[in-house]
């Protein structure tokens, strides 16, 4: 009886055990799926989701080169080969499936699209550290407005005038030289400002292999119907005008008209929105095209070009929770490898102002991100301009979302009243951190243009514009700020000054072989 009991007994706790190690199971695959994703495919529904991967490339050895291009071969092969080893048992299981799915490298991760039962399956493997969902939602951008037009000189857009561009200009120095990259909602190439400076156009002919890529691939159901710009776009495309704006705040230019900080650069551009909706997908996909771009219906893996990459990216967008990056680190090591690799990324702080702790949404929260607010132009009585501040628009820090308590922004510029380019050879006035932050990406085309050794070098680039920068202080006291801090969480380090950020440079000055209003000389 005794030795019935106790194999009764130890079947009791056999199956209390198998119960315990299926629950376990359970309960380890679903902490790692983001709760919005199990959301998305309860009830049979399917959703597109980021698997991300544990394993992590060494990117150290990049620091330890010199050369640009250097730099950033040996990012992509540290990613590309760490990406290739370890996505190989996952991919081999979708083929399997037949599930839709890319692979990226420039983060370990793999987007997919599928069901719950796929989303276990991939979250229960041991190399995967989380399952997200990539959701799209439509971004906030900020429509053309008719705010009262400022005088120009000379043809020169008065908010360029007012950081001091037009006198690294009369140095010789416009931005020849340097390459400078945007992704936002595409770009109207063919805009009578941005054409000639478009690296893709020959003069005759154009070629966008290397100077274009598309990262809109399928309709996406949020969207409007009639996007201008379908999907797998050919040539650059603007399917909202955004883009095209901020493009001609960096490099625009007429030969009557002056749009940009830096009109003698080349521009290159991915679309990372359909209409303003974005993904954490398709925002890493751009950062990974940059890094090595590829031509069209080339192989990421294989066919980057990292002597191709831009000196600097604009980012002119945000990913806030409800479009996906649900987890504020979810496109942390896509920036710090854009980085890595020797390039500056610009990016705007937000218009969530004017309270502190405002500065919320990836990619502008990153350590490794060149964050930048909006300032206003203030003027007297009479209507002249006599400085400006923060505008109320612009957000401010500490980061606290992820902890950090991360100083940000840092560094401003102007953002409000901004004239620039808009598709069908328009123009539009808008307002907003992102038009602040393509002043800043111009300026660092500006800064190689004079010193090319300094390509590559993201901290001395970045610490030639924030030590030259018009230093403010401010009395808002956000986080540890005191009226006298510098940098502060308002202003950052201050408001940029082209000039004063060339002549730290002390180069000799070039002859000058450009007149003001500028026609692009090749």
């Amino acid at each position: 009886m005794e030795k019935k009991l106790l194999f009764l007994v130890l079947i009791l706790a056999s199956l209390l055990a198998v119960g315990a190690a299926r629950a376990n199971a359970t309960a380890a695959w679903t902490v790692k799926a983001d709760p919005a994703l199990l959301a998305a495919t309860a009830n049979g529904a399917t959703a597109e989701f980021l698997v991300v991967l544990d394993a992590e490339a060494d990117l150290s050895g990049a620091a330890r080169l010199s050369d640009k291009t250097d730099r950033g071969r040996a990012v992509y092969e540290a990613l590309t080969a760490v990406a290739t080893r370890t996505q190989a048992p996952l991919r081999a299981l979708l083929d399997a499936r037949g599930a839709t799915y890319r692979a990226y490298w420039v983060t370990n991760m793999l987007w997919v699209r599928g069901d719950r039962a796929l989303v276990q399956t991939l979250a229960a493997r041991p190399e995967v550290s989380n399952v997200y969902a990539n959701t799209a939602q439509r971004v906030a951008l900020p429509a053309p407005t008719r705010a009262v037009q400022r005088a120009t000189t000379e043809g020169i857009e008065w908010n360029v005038a007012f950081v001091g561009a037009p006198a690294v200009w009369a140095k010789g120095i416009t931005g020849q030289g340097a390459v400078i990259g945007g992704q936002d909602t595409g770009y109207d190439w063919q805009h009578e400002a941005l054409k000639a400076q478009y690296r893709g156009w020959g003069g005759r002919a154009a070629d966008h292999d290397y100077s274009w890529h598309d990262a809109i691939h399928a309709d996406n159901p949020n969207t409007s119907p009639g996007n201008p710009c379908g999907f797998n776009a050919p040539a650059p495309c603007d399917d909202d005008g955004h883009g095209t704006h901020t493009m001609g705040t960096m490099v625009g230019a007429t030969a009557t008209r002056n749009l940009g900080m830096a009109p003698g650069a080349r521009w290159i551009g991915c679309r990372n929105m359909e209409q303003g909706w974005g993904t954490p997908a398709t925002y890493a996909e751009c950062y990974e095209w940059f890094i090595a771009p590829y031509p069209a219906g080339g192989d990421p893996f294989s066919d980057g070009d990292p002597s191709k990459a831009p000196h600097v990216i604009n980012n002119s967008w945000s990913c806030p929770p409800v479009e996906g990056c649900a987890a504020p680190e979810v496109l942390q090591a896509v920036v710090e490898a854009v980085r890595a690799a020797g390039i500056v990324t610009v990016h705007s702080a937000g218009n969530s102002g004017d309270n502190c702790e405002t500065i919320t949404a990836p990619a502008a929260i990153y350590d490794a991100s060149f964050t930048v607010g909006a300032t206003t132009v203030v003027t007297d009585d009479d209507g002249n301009v006599t400085g400006d501040e923060i505008a109320d628009l612009s957000s401010r820090g500490p980061v606290t979302i992820d902890g950090n308590a991360l100083r940000k922004p840092d560094i401003v510029a102007p953002g409000v009243g901004v004239t620039s380019s808009f598709p069908g050879d328009g123009y539009a006035t808008l307002s907003g951190t992102s038009m602040a932050a393509p002043h800043v990406a111009g300026l660092v085309a500006l800064l190689v243009s004079a010193n090319p050794t300094l390509a590559g070098d993201v901290d001395a680039l970045e610490a030639i514009i924030t030590q030259t920068a018009l230093h403010r202080t401010t009395n808002q006291a956000c986080g540890d700020d005191t009226p006298t801090a510098v940098p502060n969480n308002v202003y950052g380090w201050g408001r940029i000054d082209a000039l004063a950020a060339y002549e730290s440079l002390d180069v000799p000055e070039r002859a000058f072989h450009m007149l003001l209003p500028f026609a692009i000389r090749n």
